[in-house]
Formats: C-alpha cells, structure tokens, sequence
C-alpha cells in the first residue's frame, strides 16, 4: 500500500505530516510523492485565512480526479476549527481533527473492514497533553523540523487558530532530547524548531524556549538550530542575552509584527506595542552579528484609518526587514474581529497590500546589498541549475553559487558576490583565511 502526503500551511503542519507518514510507515505502508499511484493521499489542512480553506477544497478536488480510487484523508487545522464544514467535503473518505492523528493507522484499518466514511473529530480539552509524535527522517536531508509547542492561549481577534490548536502544551524536555539525538544520528545538520505560539515553550512545565534551544545545540553533529516564527513579547533582554550565548543558534528571527501601528494592534489584542517591538529589536541586533529579522504584516484590518496604515509603512521602514510576508485581512467566523464595524473593501486591501510589499521589497534588497562581501557558511540544499547550487546561511540569506561537483548537504565558507533580486551570487572558497 502507498501513501502520499499534501501538507498546507505552516512547518508545525509539516513536522505532523512527516509524524504521520513515519507511523504509516511503521504499519508496513511506502510513502510515495505520487498521487497517481497512492492507495492513501494525506491531506493536512491550514485555516489561517478563507483562501486556505479554498486551498483545502481544491487539493481534494484535485486529489480525488488524480487517484479516483485511493482512501482520502483529510485532517488539520481547517477540520478542527470548522467540523461542519469539514464533514460537507464529501470527496474525503476520512475526516480527522488535530487531537486523534496518531490513530491514523487504526482509523484506516477501521476503514478498510467496512469501506464506511469516517469522520472523528473530537474537541481540545484544557487539560489535554502535548501530542507525543517522532520523526526521525524528513524528505529534506538538510533540515529537520520539530514540532515542541501546540496550541495558543492569546486569542487575537482575527485568529481562529486557538479554536483550531486548544491551549499551550510542550513537548517535554527529555522526549525533545531523543529525538534530537535521534534526528543527530540520521544526519541531519540543522534542526528547526517550531511551534503554534513558539515563545510559550514550557510555560506548564516549568521550563523556557531557551531550554529547548540549548538542548538543540547541545547535540554535537547538528551544526545549526533556527527559531521558527516567535511572538515578540517573550523576548526579555535576559532572554536574548542567554539565547546569544549558543553559537550553534541561527540569527535569523521571524518576529510577528502585524501592525506598526499602536491603535491596530490593541483592535488585534495583540500584547506588546511598537516601543516594545522596537526595543526587542534593538536588542536582537546588539546581541547577534547580522541578524535578519523578518515578519508577517496584515494590512487592511478593520477600522485601519489611512492615517493607521500610514503609521505601519513608516514603521516597517524605520525597522528595515530581511523580509515580509505581506496580507491583508481575512474574515473569519467564530472571530472578534469578524463582527468588527467598519470592514475595509477589497480595493482597499489590494492598495495597502501593494504599497506595503513595494516598501518592504527595498528593504529586502538593502538588506541583501548588506551582505554583499561576506564570508558566510552556507548549507547547501539542492542543485538549481547545471552546476549551480542553492543554499542558506546562517541568516537564512539565500545563496546560489557554481561547484561541478555535487554539495548538497555540505556547510561550505562562500564569499557573497553581489546581491540579486531573491538571493545573493556568490563564490564557493577555500577557506576563510
């Protein structure tokens, strides 16, 4: 029996499908990256905005005429936030939430005894323990991701996601130090840590993310750790200052901004203002050399005055990001904000989106013009042309450099040539001297 994996939304997402297909695995399936031949096709939901679940209900659609007769799965945010709506999606012959996947292998036995559609998804609990799931190989050799913290307790007022996740749990620090070494054994040279609300790490356990953080590194054959997305307010100056401490700890921070903007952001119920973010920043900066710090910016969120959305783009530049993701507000049901007065129109959001992402691009490109003349090390990924590689360094700069011989999975010292439009050229060397 093959299995196939469609994984949408987030690295959290991406670690379960991984988890998934490892227990399939174990009950004697082959994981396969075609659909066509597949006798089960996974599809893991993201339900972040309306336009994922428009994703979801096309990748079933378009599962479903690619293997007409294969098990559809269909699990995820989207199915646990919305459990009616998922149950309508007739094209899935198996519908779970996030709380029962490690019964994969049993629901689909269940299935196959009386070829009956499925559909389990049971609600988060308060007290519910931290899903215990194992990977210990991903598709990518290079780069692991692990998944330490489930769910959210700060209910932003666009966010759907604390219905979707339930509350803060971790992974406890013992299970992590496996599968670390485990994942250290198999070759793996740079771990990602990941997470719904990733700063939370250890809250109910008496631990911190820098806990986890230094467990990572601790590991002698993996080289890199990198932070997924963090919430800003976590970040004490104590805190940075112990995360600097670990040379193994990638300078590169996806930091959640949403708005630059005071007002906005207490609409969005975020906790922390722009001082703060300000602060953090500064902070990051004077305790990591040539740090990048990237973000997520909604533009358009109810209420956002031109004079608002002024305030965000002049923030935006003050701080000068390596990169931005760019989205203007979506409506969610179940949501405070979807009840907010004063929704903006669609023109209006494809404005603010362009003028956003105009600015944020030059700061992508000063950015990348910074880190012209560096000698960086960079792990290499995959071959993007003949004979010319791509890779990441430390700061998640992207690199593309000639080497006639393969050197996929190699951390080699590269000299950054000049800076093009989404990556920087640059020169494989010798050495550093």
């Amino acid at each position: 029996m093959k299995v196939s994996a469609i994984t949408l939304g987030c690295k959290v997402n991406q670690y379960e499908s991984q988890a998934m297909l490892a227990a399939l695995e174990n009950a004697g399936y082959t994981v396969t990256e075609s659909q066509e031949e597949s006798d089960v096709i996974l599809i893991n939901s993201c339900t972040v905005t309306a336009t994922s679940d428009h994703k979801v209900r096309q990748m079933l659609r378009r599962a479903r005429r690619k293997a007409p007769t294969a098990v559809i799965v269909l699990t995820g945010c989207m199915t646990q936030a919305f459990p009616e709506m998922a149950e309508e999606l007739v094209e899935a012959d198996i519908v779970l939430g996030n709380s029962n996947r490690r019964r994969l292998p049993e629901i689909l036995r269940e299935f196959y005894s009386g070829r009956r559609r499925i559909v389990a998804i049971e609600p988060h609990k308060a007290d519910e323990a931290f899903e215990s799931m194992q990977v210990e190989h991903f598709f990518e050799r290079t780069r692991a991701f692990i998944k330490i913290e489930d769910g959210c307790n700060r209910f932003c007022s666009y966010c759907i996601i604390p219905y979707a996740r339930g509350r803060v749990r971790s992974k406890p620090l013992e299970e992590l130090r496996d599968e670390l070494r485990r994942l250290g054994e198999n070759g793996y040279k740079e771990v990602v840590l990941t997470g719904i609300n990733l700063s939370a790490y250890g809250q109910e356990l008496g631990l911190h993310l820098c806990d986890a953080v230094e467990a990572a590194c601790a590991v002698p054959q993996i080289l890199r750790v990198r932070l997924g997305s963090l919430e800003p307010e976590q970040l004490s100056e104590e805190v940075i200052l112990r995360l600097a401490k670990q040379k193994k700890l990638c300078p590169q921070f996806h930091l959640s901004l949403q708005s630059g903007c005071d007002a906005t952001l207490r609409r969005m119920n975020r906790h922390y203002d722009a001082e703060e973010y300000r602060r953090i920043v500064k902070n990051l900066r004077s305790a990591f050399d040539n740090a990048a710090i990237t973000t997520d910016i909604m533009v358009a969120f109810p209420g956002e005055t031109e004079e608002e959305f002024e305030s965000s783009l002049a923030f935006a530049k003050e701080i000068g990001f390596a990169k931005v993701h760019v989205f203007a507000y979506s409506r969610r049901p179940g949501t405070v904000a979807d009840s907010m007065p004063d929704q903006l129109t669609n023109r209006c959001k494809e404005e603010r989106s362009r003028r956003m992402i105009e600015l944020t691009d030059k700061s992508k490109k000063v950015f990348f013009r910074c880190q012209e003349g560096r000698i960086e090390d960079v792990l290499f990924e995959r071959e993007c042309d003949t004979n010319v590689w791509e890779g990441y360094t430390m700061n998640y700069t992207p690199v593309r450099a000639v080497s006639a011989r393969p050197v996929g999975g190699e951390i080699l010292p590269v000299k950054l040539l000049r800076a093009e439009e989404d990556w920087c050229m640059g020169e494989i060397i010798q050495s550093r001297e």
